[in-house]
């Protein structure tokens, strides 16, 4: 990729056009129009957005800092034209959600429940699998192994559960809530009571207020919060434990249990799907609790407790970094800022090596995100499709190696910067402590 002499610190981009092969090329602005002052898009877009934002003083600083060196005439004169604009992803983008369907092949949007049901197969046959050679083997060379993957196949099993809850297993609803049941009741989860709260998740993402899972803090909540509260929320590991807590009391500012029927998560008509994901799951108590008296603790802890742990984990791990630690930083919104197409486009694509095809492809988020509907093994197609829509708002995902330990960098990099967003402002951004402290 061609770029100015300027810096990447800078975060300016070069002028490109399109060749025919597809790639970017760099071309110098025409003579006549190098020093001809240019309006910024955002504002051509939505005039009074900069009155209204809460923005990272990050990038302000950065730019006044280059601008104030002494080199920055020379890099001007050296371009010929003034610095490139900043690409603002808060801005409204200059397409919508027909033209990212548009895009999208047919295909993509077909669900077989053949296919579906095969990857159920195939995932069942290998966690009872793993499951028996461990329990024959019963070694503690090989325990530890087996907790790793087995905690991934339950990770597997509740992606699979997750499409019944979306619809895009299959289009037969009946079917959809039996295999959901089914599998999410295996790894301890209330089917119906998780579906419908997943459904306000996908309904108000990148709202502050009305996003259901790992939404941003108000800044005066999270200073009402006692020190203990803080250190399990943005302190590793406890976050990556927080799916059991989350299932019975949600998230601080919001009430109620995904296993009580009065929960305002629910609609009235909803309380009889409510209390059937809770019979379910209490019926995998008890069958837990009998095979425990049946074979031991000891061996049921090794066999099923430490899996599930790893399970939530993986669960936490994942859908928190589907929101939370690019390298840049995201906006979220509230009031008439916030629409559906803006709050997807906050969703992030993370790439997690060989786990991709373990997990169904989950890692693939943002066409997720915009598109529910669409089957688990077409989201790699339909995004590859959709990027030349999206542009710049799509953000890469760093590629991976085998596993995805750089993944462990970008969580702890967040949990030290992400915790609040003003009170006020229409797109806001994340903050941390030390940022408060510093402008003190």
């Amino acid at each position: 990729m061609a770029r100015l002499v300027l810096p990447e610190r800078c975060g300016l981009t070069p002028l490109r056009a399109r060749s025919r092969g597809g790639g970017a090329i760099a071309l110098p602005p025409p003579p006549h129009l190098a020093a001809a002052p240019r309006r910024p898009v955002s504002a051509a877009i939505h005039r009074d957005w900069a009155l209204r934002v809460s923005a990272p003083a990050r990038l302000a600083s950065v730019f006044e800092e280059d601008k104030s060196s002494s080199h920055w005439g020379d890099r001007e004169e050296a371009t010929g034209s003034a610095p490139a604009e900043e690409f603002n992803p808060g801005a409204p983008p200059p397409f919508g959600l027909a033209e990212i369907r548009a895009a999208i092949p047919k295909h993509c949007w077909v669900k077989d429940p053949w296919r579906s049901m095969g990857y159920v197969l195939r995932d069942v046959l290998v966690v009872l699998g793993l499951a028996a050679a461990a329990a024959r083997v019963d070694s503690w060379l090989v325990w530890p192994l087996y907790w790793a993957a087995q905690g991934t196949m339950f990770w597997a099993l509740f992606v699979l559960g997750h499409d019944c809850g979306h619809g895009s297993f299959s289009s037969n609803q009946k079917l959809n809530s039996v295999v959901g049941h089914i599998l999410h009741s295996s790894i301890l989860v209330p089917y119906n009571g998780w579906r419908i709260s997943h459904r306000t998740h996908h309904q108000n993402h990148g709202h502050v207020e009305k996003d259901e899972s790992w939404h941003p803090l108000p800044q005066r909540l999270y200073n009402s919060l006692d020190n203990m509260t803080k250190k399990l929320r943005f302190s590793l590991p406890f976050p990556m434990l927080a799916f059991p807590v989350y299932l019975f009391v949600r998230t601080p500012g919001k009430t109620g249990s995904h296993f009580d029927p009065s929960s305002d998560v629910f609609l009235p008509n909803e309380k009889k799907d409510v209390l059937t994901s809770t019979a379910s799951w209490l019926a995998m108590i008890g069958l837990l609790a009998g095979l425990t008296f049946a074979m031991g603790p000891l061996k049921m802890l090794k066999l099923y407790a430490i899996p599930y742990a790893i399970f939530v984990m993986w669960l936490d791990f994942v859908t928190y970094l589907h929101h939370h630690g690019h390298q840049d930083k995201l906006p979220w919104y509230r009031g008439k800022e916030w629409s559906y197409l803006r709050g997807g486009l906050t969703t992030l694509d993370r790439d997690y090596g060989l786990i991709n095809k373990i997990h169904h492809d989950i890692g693939t988020h943002v066409i997720h995100h915009l598109f529910p509907q669409i089957p688990h093994y077409h989201l790699v197609e339909a995004t590859e499709a959709a990027k030349p829509v999206l542009g710049k708002y799509y953000k890469e995902p760093e590629k991976s190696a085998p596993l995805p330990f750089h993944l462990l960098g970008v969580l702890s990099r967040s949990m030290k910067s992400d915790h609040y967003v003003s009170d006020t402002g229409d797109i806001v951004y994340y903050q941390s402590d030390t940022e408060t402290n510093n402008s003190d």
